[in-house]
């Protein structure tokens, strides 16, 4: 923004501290002389006359000496006021010009530049500590963004790559079956479909872009399994619910995204056959709680840790899409579930279970409600 040029506050402090000096030694000379007025004979204050006659005037009387020095000390307390005032602001000022070139960088992108203001806590250095912490905050998101975009476009390369192959293929031997070619490519483009509508709801989550809304995170459990009961009888895997009426807000269509990636993990990343999904649902210290375990393979806590980041997979199971076609998942559904749940003001936590698999639990702020029966 283009603005005028004007004073720098720190010469603004500097004449308001001056003449605060001088305002305060002119009121106390005045009061001073009046005192010493009034014992000089003939000397009277009963009115705005004698008072300006004789304070300011004189008329031969007074302590002209006082006068004179008192002209003098006014000078000596405004040269005084300019010099300390000047001094005075340009220290109190100081950390205002670091956080000011700490600004400019960050502006040019040099976010890793940080402040670190030395001295105990006041307003200006609560000031920089808080803009450190923004700073940190912005690279790490950036970062984030970055990782996530390289690995985006590696994700959407690859179908692309695979699309590209198979039309070379075909060109290239005109003799090949076409029904091959095309049952091929309809696996790859839905490959490629699912992976930029999950990058999408991604998006969406993290934008927050939803109103928030009464929800009962007990039904999307009941819904999230009926819609994922086929896939669990294929795989072998037993689904259990339980849990009452857990009340909450926040997006519907986000807040069952969330329940069905998380049954969906489950049901995937389980054992070949005779595995047990569990989710059950229940308020516990005024939050509500979605918790999802499944049996699978002994996982590590350092594995665990990184389950939520875009595009990793904790195996190399597969998983059936809606065409009935088996290949890896996008490694985008732990990732939907925490950015999800960061928009909803929630946590996710999750731990290996001791004999293995994994336990996901989801805690949001539960909305109170009178009643709420138990469901099974």
């Amino acid at each position: 923004m283009d603005r005028a040029p004007g004073l720098s506050v720190r010469l603004k402090l500097t004449l308001s501290y001056a003449g605060i000096v001088v305002l305060a030694g002119a009121l106390m000379l005045a009061a001073v002389w009046v005192f010493l007025l009034r014992g000089v004979p003939g000397v009277r204050f009963d009115n705005l006359h004698n008072v300006l006659t004789n304070v300011f005037l004189l008329q031969g009387r007074g302590p002209l000496v006082f006068a004179q020095a008192a002209v003098l000390g006014m000078l000596f307390l405004l040269v005084f006021g300019l010099v300390a005032g000047w001094v005075l602001a340009g220290r109190m000022l100081a950390p205002l010009s670091r956080i000011t070139e700490a600004t400019r960088e960050a502006a040019h992108g040099s976010l890793s530049h940080r402040i670190r203001l030395p001295g105990r806590r006041d307003e200006l250095r609560e000031l920089a500590d808080a803009f450190d912490t923004m700073l940190a905050r912005l690279e790490s998101h950036v970062a984030e963004q970055r990782r996530f975009a390289a690995n985006a476009s590696h994700e959407l390369r690859t179908p692309l790559a695979i699309t590209q192959s198979l039309l070379d293929v075909a060109r290239n031997d005109p003799s090949r079956d076409p029904g091959e070619l095309v049952h091929r490519l309809h696996a790859v483009n839905a490959r490629a479909i699912d992976l930029t509508e999950a990058l999408l709801l991604l998006s969406r989550a993290d934008q927050r872009s939803f109103t928030p809304e009464p929800v009962d995170l007990s039904l999307l459990a009941e819904e999230a399994t009926e819609t994922l009961l086929p896939l669990a009888e294929k795989a072998g895997v037993a689904v259990e619910t339980s849990g009452v009426t857990t009340p909450t807000t926040g997006s519907p269509a986000l807040l069952l995204q969330l329940t069905t990636n998380l049954v969906h993990n489950a049901i995937v990343h389980n054992l070949p056959d005779g595995g047990t999904v569990l989710v059950d649902t229940g308020v516990r210290d005024a939050t509500a709680v979605l918790t999802v375990e499944n049996t699978g393979e002994p996982l590590t806590q350092e594995l665990v840790a990184t389950l939520t980041e875009p595009f990793r997979r904790g195996t190399d199971r597969v998983r059936t899409d809606r065409a009935g076609t088996d290949h890896p998942g996008v490694g985008l559904g732990l990732a939907i579930v925490a950015s999800i749940t960061r928009a909803h003001g929630g946590t996710l936590t999750l731990t290996p279970r001791p004999g293995g698999g994994l336990r996901a639990a989801v805690r949001l702020p539960a909305e109170l409600r009178r009643g709420g029966g138990r469901r099974v």
